[in-house]
């Protein structure tokens, strides 16, 4: 097993998980350049709100879209987008990544604008 399929595995364990608990989720994911999040639906169909390093907004703030500064400013525009959709609780789905460096300034970032999880 390749370090993706482990990754998949984890990611899969993950979603299962808050399937059961049938919450709204906050979904990231990111690559070497950029970082990518999106609050689905419970039923796993619907995408409600989402931001990321590429939109101008982020792009206009931040030189590098794959850096712990760019994580935190899209954390704080998915928590600003999220509250406008309604949503107030999530839970993190951190696509098999671990919990460190940009997926924590993200949550954290997320969590200092009122998103809670």
């Amino acid at each position: 097993m390749d370090k993706k399929q482990a990754r998949l595995r984890r990611a899969r364990k993950t979603r299962a998980r808050i399937a059961e608990l049938k919450m709204v989720r906050l979904s990231v994911h990111r690559t070497n350049g950029h970082i990518y999040a999106q609050i689905i639906d419970e039923t796993g169909s619907k995408v409600l709100a989402s931001a990321s390093t590429l939109e101008a907004e982020v792009r206009s703030e931040v030189s590098n879209g794959g850096n712990v500064a760019a994580a935190a400013v899209v954390g704080k525009r998915i928590a600003e987008k999220a509250k406008a959709a309604g949503v107030e609780t999530v839970a993190f789905d951190r696509s098999g990544f671990k919990y460190h460096g940009r997926m924590k300034a993200l949550a954290d970032a997320a969590r200092e604008h009122g998103l809670v999880f």
